[in-house]
């Protein structure tokens, strides 16, 4: 049906909409938790605030684990240095998001006040934890993790998690957050009322305000700051996927040479800043639902901006830029991606369909009263 090249580019853009389902449906799930201590003063409004996501937490969360799945199955080189080099910092990232389903179904097990206030913080960091690691994995990306392979591709990661702590991936860490948050204040913009409402578009406004800050240094750091990497030799897209046959430069600037060669990209940092603008003036004018729109297209331009950015690369090397990951040598065969496009044609429309179906039979707005009454609210 397609040839090697294009299957490669096809998995290239399903990995990249997967990861923008994550960042807009878990996000907000996410943001939530972050939010959770600071829009919400008592008891009712805490459990207001769980209620709002406690009904499709789940299935957002089904996004990483395509993504995760998908990485697995069509870029196995990058599944493999990954989940090696970033094994710790993995294994962070799911801790809080084992604490978020715990702490969600514990927090009110019985009426201590201590025991729930330990919950809640438990809570905010199920959502602060996993929101920081990823904007540092991504900010790793355009810096370059130290990692090579031996003569039989057998991956060697050089690095340790404080090599990660750099100070352009913690900046990206600080876009993660503010970004997060912004689509967690949305989002109880739309299923909150009351005072939770009213503090979560507060902090959702200062968090889109924080976040094109944010962008804007970081952006500038990329463009004159961060040395990026350029492939020199002739790659083969339809050649073997073999990561040892090319040569690549560390320059200066090179990360904006896509938005020199292909200047339509050039409309995802856009719609990031227009995202977050709109985000703002359709909270404070209460279109909620307009607001978590504008929200959500802010994220996923800023995915689509780092995805963009690194193109053709997937994961570079800082210590042999040579054998860096990039699109043309770190797939799965031809065979295997064409087996499971067919299968992803067929099943991801069921699971859009049924996503669509869930958050329309949940729809409408949580209330304190509805909380009290006890009427269909678990949580």
């Amino acid at each position: 049906m397609f040839d090697y090249m294009t299957l490669r580019l096809i998995w290239w853009a399903i990995l990249g909409v997967l990861l923008i389902g994550f960042a807009v449906m878990d996000g907000f799930d996410l943001g939530v938790a972050m939010l959770h201590p600071f829009v919400a003063k008592t008891d009712t409004q805490r459990r207001v605030v769980l209620n709002t996501i406690g009904p499709v937490w789940e299935g957002n969360q089904v996004w990483f684990i395509l993504a995760g799945g998908a990485t697995f199955a069509a870029w196995p080189y990058v599944y493999s240095v990954s989940f090696s080099g970033f094994y710790l910092a993995m294994m962070l990232v799911l801790v809080g998001l084992i604490l978020r389903p715990v702490a969600i179904s514990f927090r009110s097990k019985t009426n201590s006040a201590v025991w729930r206030e330990t919950w809640d913080w438990l809570f905010f960091i199920s959502g602060v934890l996993p929101s920081l690691l990823f904007g540092i994995a991504f900010g790793n990306l355009f810096v370059g993790t130290p990692f090579y392979f031996d003569p039989t591709l057998r991956v060697v990661y050089e690095g340790d998690i404080f090599g990660l702590l750099n100070p352009f991936s913690l900046l990206c860490g600080l876009v993660s957050l503010a970004l997060l948050l912004m689509q967690g204040a949305a989002w109880l913009n739309v299923k909150a009322d009351g005072e939770v409402a009213v503090n979560a578009r507060r902090l959702g406004r200062r968090a889109a305000i924080t976040l094109v800050i944010l962008i804007t240094v970081a952006g500038g750091w990329l463009s004159f700051g961060v040395d990026g990497y350029l492939v020199t030799s002739q790659l083969d897209p339809t050649g073997p996927s073999n990561p040892l046959l090319k040569t690549v430069v560390n320059v200066p600037g090179a990360w904006i040479t896509n938005y020199k060669l292909y200047p339509w990209s050039i409309a995802a940092p856009i719609l990031a800043y227009l995202g977050a603008i709109f985000m703002i003036i359709m909270a404070l004018a209460r279109k909620h639902r307009a607001s978590l729109v504008a929200s959500s297209v802010s994220v996923a331009a800023i995915v689509l901006m780092a995805g963009f950015s690194l193109f053709p690369f997937l994961m570079p090397s800082s210590s042999h830029p040579e054998q860096s990951l990039t699109v043309w040598d770190a797939s799965s065969s031809e065979m295997t991606l064409g087996l499971m496009l067919v299968a992803t044609v067929f099943f991801l429309p069921i699971i859009l369909a049924y996503t669509c179906w869930v958050y329309r039979v949940l729809r409408g707005v949580v209330t304190e009263t509805a909380i009290l009454s006890g009427n269909d609210h678990y949580y």
